[in-house]
């Protein structure tokens, strides 16, 4: 049985990890948000899970360094300075950094990434993601962590190719180019495509989260 200690508890991810760890027969630790202690909530925890901010990052990372304890960020709308702050903490700790924990996600990055290798670069590859209205940031974590998947399969860097939120007179779109596109509304918990158009056909691979 773990002691599991949440950061965002208070957040409707950190509601939902209480209610699951519960679950599955471990406990929570407690659970932390802005303003508290990180570094006593680390200290009575067998693993952090981080579902907070982006600027609470650092912060986070520290304390699961000064305790000790592996830590599950699962926090989006990182920047390359989080991925560094998370690839250097990983060389004490244990660390897993993910757009997204599912099983079906991970099944999906890999089919993302072998379609994207297979299919020639004369296929587009466009991914659209719709959330609930209550996410702030765009595109969501799993969208680049398919996108990433797409650009690994070309052996592109997806920084360079990445076109996101397209309006007015764009032009012609490039070749190698991996479009995002973002909805927000209602209470949808995630949807996520990977679209491959090639001349006179298209395939889609698709998940559907139908709760957190």
């Amino acid at each position: 049985m773990a002691r599991i200690g949440i950061i965002g508890s208070a957040g409707r991810m950190g509601q939902a990890l209480a209610q699951a760890i519960g679950a599955a027969g471990h406990d929570v630790a407690g659970g932390a948000d802005k303003g508290d202690d990180i570094a006593r909530l680390a200290a009575v925890s067998d693993v952090l899970v981080d579902f907070s901010s982006p600027h609470a990052l650092e912060a986070n990372l520290d304390a699961a360094l000064t305790a000790g304890v592996p830590i599950l960020v699962g926090t989006t709308g990182l920047e390359e300075r989080h991925h560094w702050l998370c690839d250097t903490a990983a060389e004490t700790v244990a660390v897993l950094q993910t757009g997204n924990t599912s099983l079906g996600v991970t099944l999906l990055a890999h089919l993302v990434r072998e379609a994207a290798a297979r299919l020639g670069e004369d296929w587009d590859i466009e991914i659209a993601e719709t959330h609930h209205r209550m996410k702030v940031d765009a595109p969501s974590g799993t969208a680049l962590l398919l996108g990433e998947a797409a650009a690994a399969g070309r052996g592109i860097d997806l920084a360079v190719h990445a076109v996101r939120g397209r309006d007015g007179m764009t032009g012609a779109r490039e070749s190698g180019d991996i479009g995002f596109a973002a909805l927000r509304g209602g209470s949808v918990a995630g949807d996520h495509t990977v679209h491959f158009l090639g001349e006179h056909e298209r395939l889609s691979l698709s998940h559907l989260a139908e709760n957190r």
